[in-house]
Order: C-alpha cells, then sequence, then structure tokens
C-alpha cells in the first residue's frame, strides 16, 4: 500500500505533542506552537510537527510585515516508517495551511545535521545562522538559554538581573550554528514576491553523513483518530 493511501495527515491539539516534543524530540523543550499536526497510521499517531513564532526577533521583521514569517520548531516520528515518509507529512501538513507564510527552519550542526527533509521538499536554503552566544548558569547547563531568561522575565534589566543573582556562575556559551531554510506558502505572487524579499543569498544544499538522533522513546499514548 502506498504511503498516500497508508498515512493520514491532520490537525492536532497541542497537548497532544507534548510527550513527543518533551520525550522523543533531542531539543526536549516545548516551543510556541500556533499550528500543529499528526501523522496516522492505521489510526495511531506515529509522528508530530508543529510551527510557530520563531524565537529570532530579527527574523520576524524581514518581510517588512507584509508576510507573516513562522517557524517549523519540531519535527520527530517513530522509527521504522516507510521511504519518504518525512517529506510526505511536511508536504502535507504545509497543504492543510491555508494563509499565506514564510516558513524558516533550522537543522543542528551539533548532531550532524543537514536538512534532508528540507531538502527533499524544496526548502531554499541560506547558509548558516549567525554566530550568537546563549546565557547558561554553571552547574545547571542543561537549562536552555531561553529557560534561564525567563527566570528574570517581567525584570527592567532581565541580563543585570541575573547577573546579581547567579554573580560569576552566568555565564555566556556559543551557540552552534544551524543550517537555515526558507519555505513560501501562498499563491504564485506571493512566493515570487517572497523570493525578492529574501535578504539572504540561496545557495547549494549542503551534503554530509547525517547522524539520526535516538528517537526510540515508546511514547504512553498511542492517540486515536476519530
Amino acid at each position: 500500500m502506498s504511503i498516500k493511501n497508508e498515512y493520514i495527515v491532520k490537525s492536532i491539539d497541542t497537548f497532544q505533542c507534548k510527550e513527543w516534543i518533551l520525550k522523543k524530540h533531542y531539543a526536549k523543550r516545548m516551543p510556541p506552537i500556533e499550528y500543529s499536526f499528526g501523522l496516522f497510521i492505521d489510526n495511531k499517531l506515529n509522528g508530530v510537527c508543529t510551527i510557530g513564532t520563531p524565537v529570532s526577533n530579527t527574523l520576524r521583521n524581514l518581510w517588512d510585515n507584509k508576510y507573516k514569517l513562522m517557524e517549523l520548531n519540531r519535527l520527530v516520528v517513530n522509527d521504522g516508517l516507510k521511504e519518504n515518509s518525512l517529506s510526505f507529512f511536511v508536504s502535507q501538513c504545509f497543504k492543510q495551511i491555508k494563509k499565506t507564510l514564510v516558513i524558516v527552519s533550522y537543522a543542528d550542526t551539533s548532531h550532524n545535521h543537514h536538512g534532508y527533509i528540507y531538502q527533499a521538499t524544496n526548502w531554499v536554503y541560506t547558509g548558516l545562522s549567525v554566530p550568537f552566544k546563549d546565557y547558561y548558569v554553571k552547574g545547571m547547563e542543561h537549562l536552555h538559554n531561553g529557560t534561564v531568561m525567563d527566570l528574570s522575565r517581567g525584570k527592567e534589566n532581565r541580563v543585570e538581573w541575573l547577573r546579581n543573582k547567579f554573580g560569576e556562575d552566568l555565564i555566556m556559551i556559543e551557540r552552534p550554528r544551524k543550517h537555515r531554510y526558507f519555505y513560501f506558502i501562498g499563491s504564485k505572487n506571493d512566493k515570487k514576491n517572497m523570493l525578492k524579499m529574501l535578504p539572504y543569498q540561496i545557495l547549494p544544499y549542503p551534503k554530509g553523513d547525517n547522524k539520526r538522533y535516538d528517537s526510540s522513546y515508546k511514547t504512553v499514548i498511542q492517540n486515536e483518530l476519530f
């Protein structure tokens, strides 16, 4: 049976993604989510894809607010699926989005990812993200920069508050650079305009040996499709 006949992609509630993201995806963090989709096989959830507001403030204003920018921020599926399952999943998610959008996504070089799923679905590659340093706390390096910054939420000077709280234990670590890809959803004219407004040079796709992260965690609830 073909993927198209066997696999079903539909919108799901955010709470249905939580275990997949916190336990199965390598980042182990919940991102901002506006769209969430599930990949179903035999009425059982076998993968999730989420799209939300980009963390980067710089990226949000690249298209002068004419086109909304969002980030494909999580994509995780069970092991052992058919070949081309990921590309089918992503393409079906985009077909269900009825709004005109610019989508950005990243492939993490620290995990030897090159973004082959984005290459397979014809995204535009624009090179590596800019060098950047994140705040961490000594002895708590497992806490993501966003989690550390959230500790000072509501404070007038968040970094100063963190320095007063943690002193010399507040450190900066260079963030691994990531491969950056863009995808355009909209009419032919919109896509043409989005591409013209792209502020980055379009580059050849990167190649190399891909390293799969461990996604063997078995979710407790395999949600049924109704």
